[in-house]
């Protein structure tokens, strides 16, 4: 590879991370929120309502059920409206965020429901009010299902933002096809898939520490 190409390379890699680590913090953000209020909502919840939690899950079921690139084209007025362009990196934010939001919102959801329902009704039963149920028994029950939960959302959106390429988003994905399929540029090609590889190994294996730590502290208190 030419000095062009490997600074091509260098500059999609942190085009991806950006769009990676900004959509996955706003689908943190958004989405643990989101899935709390599910388990609130929900029969025997803290906030027990069967409309809201009707309505939340209908929305978030409807926005999981289209694919990505389809959403992607779909939103592209929103993301003009948001950031005043449908192309690059940021204008990439937009949709990856929104995609990634429900996505996590689920996995959060199940990560809540394993809590101990025996935690809950002990704080409770001490006079501890919903908040202080979810400060200090569901988050920290949770915690380690949620950061496993967090990581499996940031190797999906890495495969998101490559997609995103198609349309150009910019990254590893624009690369790829720009230079790689578009000029026959096999180099490229392979440097992209062992980059795409060598990021996700990494995320998923700084994850799993993360969520090793936790648990080990969880188990020794």
């Amino acid at each position: 590879m030419s000095d062009i190409m490997i600074d091509l390379l260098l500059s999609a890699i942190w085009e991806t991370l950006l769009m990676t680590l900004a959509s996955g913090l706003i689908s943190l953000l958004a989405g643990l929120p989101l899935g709390l209020a599910l388990v609130a909502t929900d029969k025997g919840g803290l906030a027990e309502n069967r409309w809201i939690n009707s309505g939340l899950g209908a929305i978030v079921n409807a926005f999981r059920s289209v694919p990505f690139i389809i959403l992607l084209v779909a939103l592209i007025p929103v993301t003009r409206l948001i950031v005043g362009t449908a192309l690059g990196t940021w204008a990439a934010i937009v949709p990856l965020s929104i995609a990634a939001t429900p996505y996590y919102a689920r996995i959060a959801e199940v990560s809540l429901r394993e809590v101990d329902r025996g935690l809950i009704d002990a704080v409770r039963a001490m006079g501890g009010n919903r908040w202080t149920v979810i400060r200090e028994v569901l988050i920290p029950e949770a915690l380690p299902g949620i950061i496993a939960g967090f990581t499996v959302t940031l190797v999906t959106l890495i495969g998101a933002s490559a997609m995103a390429g198609a349309i150009g988003a910019g990254g590893l994905g624009d690369l790829a096809i720009r230079y790689g399929y578009q000029r026959f540029e096999t180099g490229v090609m392979v440097a992209v898939v062992v980059v795409l590889v060598i990021l996700v190994c990494g995320i998923q294996w700084i994850g799993d520490r993360v969520v090793a730590a936790l648990s080990s502290r969880q188990t020794s208190s």
